[in-house]
């Protein structure tokens, strides 16, 4: 059996993937944003948060995320009326669940949070990618937590 060429796929009769599957309502997700989706994509875009690229309404698994960091695997979500009914709780519970699972971190923010403690909502997201992202340039194992000294003036003054 010889490879493919380049840009052709394998069809299995009925079957499509997720990511395909998704794309008409992701498109239609992305074209008819929610005030608040309006509001944290302008913050979250070009890298603007620590250098951290946000995609938004990414499919991710049987779900699409409101924005999500693939470097640091970060979703973040807004949640509006509909998340405070039992159904739509049981539901995000179920989905941060399967996310947990496959290593994303999830922040989720009201509609209403966001407006009224943006600076708030963006500090934490801020925090979070500190904590999920690795240095670039790691320190040796061995090195880690040692610090040196380098004396400029007086030598018989350094520690």
């Amino acid at each position: 059996m010889f490879p493919l060429p380049l840009g052709e796929r394998i069809k299995v009769r009925g079957v499509e993937s997720l990511k395909t599957q998704h794309k008409p309502l992701v498109k239609a997700l992305r074209r008819r944003p929610t005030d608040a989706e309006k509001k944290l994509w302008q913050r979250l875009r070009n890298r603007q948060i620590l250098g951290a690229k946000f995609r938004r309404q990414q499919p991710f698994g049987p779900y699409i995320l409101d924005f999500y960091c693939a470097e640091s695997k970060l979703a973040v979500e807004l949640d509006g009326g509909q998340h405070g009914k039992p159904k739509g709780a049981s539901q995000d519970k179920q989905r941060d669940e399967y996310l947990k699972q496959e290593g994303v971190t999830v922040l989720r923010f009201w509609n209403n949070q966001l407006f009224h403690e943006f600076d708030g909502v963006i500090e934490m997201i801020g925090t979070t990618l500190q904590s999920r992202t690795p240095h670039p340039n790691p320190l040796p194992q061995g090195e880690r937590g040692s610090i040196e000294y380098v004396c400029l003036t007086n030598p018989s003054r350094c520690p």
